[in-house]
């Protein structure tokens, strides 16, 4: 891929039988679907797999594009209102009296199944 444009044919079409500039935007659609694919999955992975005890951190997960051109998209995972647990239920913290609450591990893993569903997308969208 140079300058963002996808030539695979020696007449200079694109993998889509289109030349040039539409190719290039194809390209570019393509690839913001999966990011915005792959962004709504983590959200939804780290909501069923958050500790529940009331429901309310599962249910303030959400998935926002803080950044889109022409050819790029970016969108973060966020927790809306109860970002302050985020980091203590996924390692664990220490408790006041001594000893460690044990780890939620539920953003990682979801993160991880997003990169793989991103790259896999990618590829498709690639073909």
């Amino acid at each position: 891929m140079a300058g963002g444009q996808m030539y695979s044919q020696p007449d200079g079409r694109c993998d889509h039988g289109r030349t040039g500039r539409v190719c290039t935007q194809l390209a570019a659609d393509d690839m913001k679907k999966a990011v915005k694919k792959a962004g709504t999955q983590a959200r939804k992975d780290i909501q069923e797999n958050a500790p529940v005890k009331t429901g309310a951190y599962a249910k303030s997960w959400a998935a926002k594009t803080t950044k889109e051109t022409a050819n790029a998209m970016e969108i973060v995972v966020y927790s809306r209102n109860r970002y302050q647990l985020a980091h203590l239920l996924e390692f664990g913290h220490a408790l006041r009296k001594g000893g460690r609450t044990r780890a939620f591990p539920h953003i990682a893993p979801a993160e991880e199944r997003a990169a793989q569903t991103l790259e896999r997308e990618v590829e498709k969208a690639l073909r």
